[in-house]
C-alpha cells in the first residue's frame, strides 16, 4: 500500500519544524518531499547575525544537515522553485520543468525582505540582509569599502549594522521613527540600547526619511527629505519583511496580504495547508519564530490525524540578545488605555523593567539587560493574569533565581529550539552541568538567538540551590512555584503543605511516629485531631483559622483517600462513626460545601428530571454527588442541539455531537466569560462519563483548596492536562478512584 504523499514548498524553519513534528507522531504516515530555492538544507536565519559577526559558520547553524533528510526518507530538492500550483490535478511545477504531483501540499514559502520604493534602490552596492549569501556579499564588501548605512533601526537593522562593524567598516543605522526598535521598547529601553551600541561604535540618524540613494549605477550615499546626506559606499535595506503570496495568489488560493489559514492552518483550497511567515491567521501573519513553531504542532497533529487545540494565534514576543544586550518584549507596548504598572531602572547594573497594564491585567513587558524574567512576565501577559500576581514575594532575593523557580515545568523557555524547564532542570542533574555554556551543549537551549540565556543560567542555579537545600521532590518535580503562604499562620503554601501532610501520614502509617498515643491510629481519630498535625507543621497559631482549618482538613481527605494501601482507611466503615466525623467537621467549623452540581437544560438539576436520556448524567451524579472538591464544580450537559446549558461555559461541559460527546474543560460564566477547551471526544455516554471522571478526580487530586477549575486548568497548563487524561491507563485509574473510595465501606 503506496503512503500518503506530502509536498512542502519551502525549506525554511516553519515548514521543516511541522515535517519534524509529523515524524515524530507518525513516522510511517507519509511520502515527503521538499523543495527549496536556496542550494543547502535547512539552517536557522535567526543565527545570521552571529555568521555575520564572526560568531558562527554556515555549519554552526545547520538545523537538519543532508543526512538528516536522508535518515527520514525524505526527497529534498534545493535550488528549486514552484512557479506553479494546479490545484485541480495536484500538483506542482518549478521553474526548470520539474513536475511533482501531491495529496497533501503544504505553502511554507516564508518571506521576502521589503524592498521601500525609494529611487535608487536598485543600484549597485545595494542589498537587504536575510540569507546566507547577502552574509557573504556584505564580507566582499568590507575588504573594499568602509562606509556603510542601514535604512532601518529594527532588530534586524541593528544586528546588521553590529555584524558590518566586525567586519571593520562604519555603520551608521537610519531609522524613520524617533526611536530605534519603537515595535518592541519604549523610549527609555531604546536609550539605554543606543548608549550601548554607540559604545560599540554605531551611530545613528533619528527620525531621518530617506529621499533617494544617490550616486550613477553604484550607490555613494543617501539624500534625506530634509536636504542633509549621508556618504555611504554599501547600503543595506532592513525595514521588515513581505509575505511570499505570489504562487497562492496565481494558483487561486485566497490571500490578503498573506495566505489566508484557518484555526488548523487550512487554506482556501482543500488538501492545501499554510504556515509560517506566509500565512495569515485571523489577519495577522507572524514574523517571529515561536508562533511559527506553534503553527506546525497544530498543522502537524492536524494531518496526522491527532486530536489537537485550534491555533487561535499567539502573544507576540521577543526575547534577544541585540549585539551581546539582553532584551525582552512582550504583548503590548503602546496603545491606548495602557498604564504603567511597574517601572524599575537601576543605573549602576545598567538594567530596566516595566511591565504594563489595563483594566488590572497584565497586558506587556520590557526588560533591559537583565531579561531572566521574561519568559515568567510572557506567562502573565499571555493569560491576561491579574496585577496582583506582579506582587514580590515575601524574603525574595535574586529576582532571576525567583522567575526560574516560578515557571511552571512544561513552559518551552527557548523558543528557537523546543526546550522546555524539565528538560534543562534534567540535564543539569543527569549530566552534572554547572553553567549555561553546557546547558547549550547538551540541550541546545539558547544555542540560536541567545535571547532566553539569562534564564538558563537562574535555572542552573536555581537547580543546583534546591539541590544544596536537599530538595530532592523539588528536583524530581522542578516545576515548583514560590508561592504565597496559605494564611497568615503559616509561611508554607498549597504545594509545601500537601507534601508536608502526605509525609506525616505515611510516617504515622509506617509507625515512625511513636510521639502520639496508640489510641490516634485509627482514622477517624487522625482526621479530626488538626492540632497534633499543626504542631507537626510548625503553625503559627495553636489552633489554625477559618482560612487554614478547611484546607488542612480537605487536603487529609484527600491524602488518605487517593493514596496506596500504606493508608488503613477501611478502619472506618459504619454508618456511625462516618456520621461522627461529620458532626465533629461541623463543630469544628470545617463542614465542606464544595461539591459538584450536574446541570441538564435550562439550568435546573439533573436530579429534578426523570432521565430517559440520561444515563451519561446519571453516572456522573452516583458517583459524584458529595464529593469534596477544592471548589464548587458546575457540569453541565447539553444533549441536544439548542440546550439551554451552554457547555462551553462550565467547569466541565459535555456537548453532545455527530460523533457522540465532546468535552470540554476550564470554563465559567462570570464577568469575564471564559471559554472552556477541548478536552477530548468520546463515542458514548460511559466514555464521555469516564473522561469527565477522571478531570474531576485530577482536579481533586491536584488543585489547591479554593481554587476554581478554571484557574487549575490554566495553573497547570491544559496540554499538560490534556496529556494525562488522555492517556488510557491514566484514565482508567483516576475515573474508577472515586468509585473505589465509594466501595469502601464494604472492604474488609
Amino acid at each position: 500500500m503506496s503512503k500518503t504523499k506530502l509536498v512542502v514548498i519551502g525549506n525554511g524553519m516553519a515548514g521543516v519544524k511541522c515535517v519534524e513534528e509529523i515524524i515524530a507522531l507518525g513516522p510511517d504516515t507519509y511520502e515527503i518531499v521538499i523543495y527549496g530555492n536556496e542550494p543547502r538544507p535547512n539552517y536557522n536565519r535567526i543565527m545570521l547575525s552571529k555568521v555575520l559577526q564572526g560568531e558562527h559558520s554556515l555549519q554552526d547553524i545547520l538545523i537538519n544537515d543532508w543526512t538528516w533528510y536522508d535518515d527520514h526518507g525524505i526527497r529534498l530538492r534545493t535550488g528549486e522553485t514552484i512557479n506553479r500550483i494546479n490545484t485541480h490535478a495536484k500538483y506542482v511545477e518549478t521553474e526548470s520543468g520539474i513536475r511533482e504531483t501531491y495529496d497533501i501540499l503544504i505553502l511554507a514559502t516564508g518571506s521576502s525582505p521589503f524592498i521601500p520604493p525609494i529611487p535608487g534602490i536598485d543600484k549597485e552596492r545595494v542589498m537587504s540582509f536575510r540569507t546566507i549569501d547577502d552574509c557573504t556579499r556584505m564580507s566582499d564588501y568590507s575588504k573594499e569599502y568602509h562606509k556603510a548605512a542601514v535604512i532601518g533601526g529594527g532588530l534586524l537593522g541593528l544586528e546588521a549594522a553590529r555584524g558590518l562593524l566586525h567586519l571593520g567598516m562604519e555603520a551608521v543605522v537610519v531609522h524613520n521613527a524617533p526611536y530605534i526598535m519603537n515595535r518592541q521598547l519604549d523610549l527609555k529601553a531604546a536609550s539605554m540600547l543606543q548608549q550601548e551600541l554607540e559604545a560599540q561604535g554605531m551611530t545613528f540618524l533619528l527620525a531621518k526619511n530617506t529621499q533617494k540613494i544617490i550616486g550613477r549605477s553604484q550607490a555613494q550615499g543617501l539624500l534625506f527629505t530634509d536636504g542633509s546626506r549621508l556618504e555611504a559606499q554599501v547600503v543595506v535595506v532592513a525595514v521588515g519583511i513581505r509575505p511570499n503570496v505570489d504562487l497562492a495568489r496565481r494558483s487561486g488560493i485566497a490571500t490578503n496580504r498573506a495566505i489566508v489559514v484557518d484555526d488548523y492552518m487550512r487554506t482556501s483550497v482543500p488538501d492545501i495547508y499554510a504556515v509560517g511567515e506566509c500565512a495569515e491567521h485571523r489577519g495577522i501573519s507572524y514574523g517571529l519564530v515561536a508562533p511559527l513553531y506553534e503553527q506546525g504542532k497544530v498543522l502537524a497533529r492536524t494531518l496526522c490525524g491527532q486530536e489537537t487545540t485550534e491555533y487561535k494565534g499567539s502573544v507576540p514576543y521577543s526575547q534577544l540578545k541585540v549585539s551581546g544586550v539582553d532584551v525582552f518584549s512582550a504583548g503590548e507596548i503602546n496603545g491606548e488605555g495602557l498604564q504603567t504598572a511597574i517601572q524599575m531602572l537601576d543605573g549602576i547594573r545598567g538594567t530596566y523593567k516595566k511591565v504594563l497594564m489595563q483594566a488590572g491585567k497584565v497586558r506587556g513587558a520590557i526588560l533591559f539587560g537583565d531579561t531572566a524574567e521574561g519568559t515568567a512576565l510572557l506567562g502573565l501577559v499571555q493569560r491576561g493574569a491579574d496585577v496582583a500576581e506582579l506582587a514580590p514575594r515575601e524574603g525574595s532575593q535574586d529576582p532571576a533565581e525567583i522567575a526560574a523557580a516560578a515557571l511552571p515545568e512544561q513552559d518551552t523557555v527557548c523558543a528557537c529550539n523546543n526546550v522546555t524547564k524539565a528538560a534543562i532542570m534534567k540535564a543539569i542533574r543527569e549530566q552534572g552541568l554547572e553553567t549555561a555554556d553546557q546547558v547549550r551543549e547538551h540541550t541546545k537551549a539558547s544555542g540560536s538567538c541567545g535571547g532566553c540565556r539569562p534564564m538558563v543560567a537562574a535555572l542552573v542555579k536555581h537547580t543546583h540551590q534546591l539541590k544544596n537545600n536537599g530538595d530532592v521532590k523539588a528536583l524530581g518535580k522542578p516545576d515548583r512555584v514560590t508561592e504565597m503562604p496559605v494564611c497568615s499562620c503559616t509561611t508554607l503554601g498549597h504545594a509545601e503543605l500537601k507534601e508536608r501532610l502526605d509525609h506525616i501520614l505515611v510516617l504515622r502509617e509506617d509507625g515512625v511516629d511513636a510521639e502520639e498515643p496508640q489510641q490516634h491510629s485509627s482514622v477517624f481519630t487522625r482526621q479530626m485531631n488538626l492540632t497534633i498535625i499543626m504542631q507537626k507543621l510548625g503553625w503559627g497559631s495553636e489552633h489554625g483559622c477559618t482560612v487554614c482549618r478547611p484546607s488542612i482538613h480537605y487536603y487529609m481527605q484527600v491524602s488518605t483517600s487517593t493514596m496506596n494501601e500504606r493508608v488503613a482507611i477501611t478502619d472506618v466503615h459504619s454508618a456511625a462513626e462516618r456520621e461522627g466525623m461529620r458532626q465533629q467537621s461541623m463543630e469544628a467549623g470545617i463542614e465542606h460545601k464544595h461539591e459538584v452540581q450536574v446541570r441538564w437544560d435550562e439550568g435546573i438539576p439533573l436530579s429534578s428530571y426523570t432521565l430517559e436520556a440520561g444515563g451519561l448524567g446519571a453516572i456522573l451524579l452516583a458517583s459524584w454527588t458529595g464529593a469534596h472538591m477544592p471548589s464548587p464544580v458546575n457540569v453541565g450537559i447539553a444533549p441536544q442541539p439548542g440546550s439551554w446549558v451552554s457547555a462551553l461555559v462550565q467547569d466541565i461541559g459535555l456537548l453532545a455531537s455527530p460523533v457522540g460527546w465532546e468535552i470540554y474543560v476550564g470554563g465559567h460564566a462570570e464577568h469575564p466569560v471564559k471559554e472552556g477547551r477541548l478536552l477530548g471526544v468520546a463515542e458514548t455516554e460511559l466514555q464521555a462519563a469516564m473522561l469527565a471522571s477522571a478531570c474531576l478526580q485530577w482536579y481533586r487530586q491536584t488543585a489547591w483548596y479554593e481554587e476554581p477549575l478554571w484557574a487549575w486548568t490554566e495553573r497547570l497548563g491544559f496540554m499538560s492536562i490534556r496529556e494525562v487524561l488522555l492517556d488510557d491507563q491514566l484514565q482508567t485509574e483516576l475515573a474508577t478512584k472515586r468509585n473505589d473510595e465509594l466501595g469502601l465501606v464494604n472492604h474488609s
